[in-house]
């Protein structure tokens, strides 16, 4: 073939096969099965109706291909669903929603596991702690309830919370160092029980998280005394009766000098690449932008902070070293 006619050919082909180089890139990752989003906490409590949620909004709006499958795994003080997580390793498909037994298990149990055993996903959101009492107790304030504590012997008021070693119980001895009283403090398996029983009078208090008591107390069951934060909740909608999240007084406010926050938010198992991560990140931030996201955080009185990348990994590490204080100081933990 003469030359001249084959190099528009050459062109030709060279130039086809360069357009193809440009072609829509290859289709990011998705899941390819359903997605395990582990509770390593009981029914009913914060982890498992933030969980719920996200499902609940993933499939009402189609966010995901695959179906999401809420899966509790408590057992061990959340240890269990944390060692499914840790022996996962390059799973695509699964989640673990976290909170505070995060660091709270390990340093309280020995249980061969730390939050490096895991990939970073993002921080949903930042849960509160309330000090609660039955609507039907005397105590209006949280200075009458610490009175009688104190007037009381040792072990004669009963503080419910979730677990034993774990956020709960840390508040709890922080309060009794505050009055300088000893407190019974019984443990349950989720802080849906915890409400329940506080209902029940079969304690006398809980330091429960705003969603986890809040039907309780719209019922007229429970009542607040204060919250365990900086500030006031924003929250001015009406909950119950009068009252809005933002009417509850800081604990320090009224002579509790104690501040705690919990994380809610998401891991994976370790050694899963970027685009994965990018993935579950981008599909979290769709469901914070939904109207359902919208009303939990109202509902619960969430701080709605959300991080994810080095930011959450930073702030994660330094947590850690935070609870390792307090375990320490409540003497909590069982190795140095």
């Amino acid at each position: 073939m003469n030359p001249l006619l084959l190099r528009p050919i050459l062109v030709a082909a060279t130039a086809a096969f360069a357009a193809s180089l440009h072609v829509a890139p290859a289709a990011a990752w998705d899941p390819t099965r359903n997605v395990e989003f582990i509770v390593p906490a009981g029914t009913g409590g914060g982890a498992d109706q933030m969980a719920r949620m996200v499902q609940g909004i993933i499939a009402k709006h189609n966010l995901m291909k695959q179906t999401m499958v809420v899966i509790n795994k408590a057992g061990g003080a959340g240890g269990e669903g944390f060692l499914d997580i840790k022996a996962s390793k390059g799973n695509p498909h699964k989640l673990v929603i976290t909170l505070s037994n995060l660091f709270t298990t390990p340093l309280a149990t020995g249980i061969p596991f730390s939050w490096k055993d895991m990939t970073p996903v993002a921080m949903l959101a930042l849960d509160e702690f309330v000090l609660w009492v039955n609507a039907e107790s005397p105590y209006k304030t949280t200075q009458e309830f610490l009175a009688a504590v104190k007037a009381a012997p040792p072990g004669t008021f009963k503080m419910g919370g979730t677990g034993s070693k774990q956020e709960d119980q840390i508040i709890t001895v922080a309060l009794e160092k505050v009055i300088g009283q000893k407190m019974t403090y019984v443990p349950y398996k989720g802080g849906g029980e915890v409400a329940v029983q506080l209902v029940g009078k079969h304690i006398d208090s809980t330091v429960n998280n705003p969603i986890e008591a809040v039907a309780q107390w719209r019922a007229g069951k429970l009542r607040p005394l204060c919250v365990f934060d900086t500030k006031v909740l924003p929250v001015t909608e009406k909950v119950s009766g009068d009252m809005s999240w933002a009417d509850i007084p800081t604990c320090k406010s009224q002579g509790l000098d104690i501040e705690y926050l919990m994380l809610r938010g998401v891991f994976m198992p370790a050694g899963v690449s970027k685009d994965v991560v990018s993935y579950y990140v981008e599909l979290f931030k769709k469901v914070r932008a939904t109207p359902e996201w919208a009303q939990l955080m109202k509902d619960g009185a969430f701080n709605q902070s959300f991080m994810d990348g080095a930011d959450y990994a930073k702030w994660v590490d330094n947590e850690e070293k935070r609870h390792r204080d307090l375990m320490k100081e409540a003497g909590f933990l069982a190795v140095n």
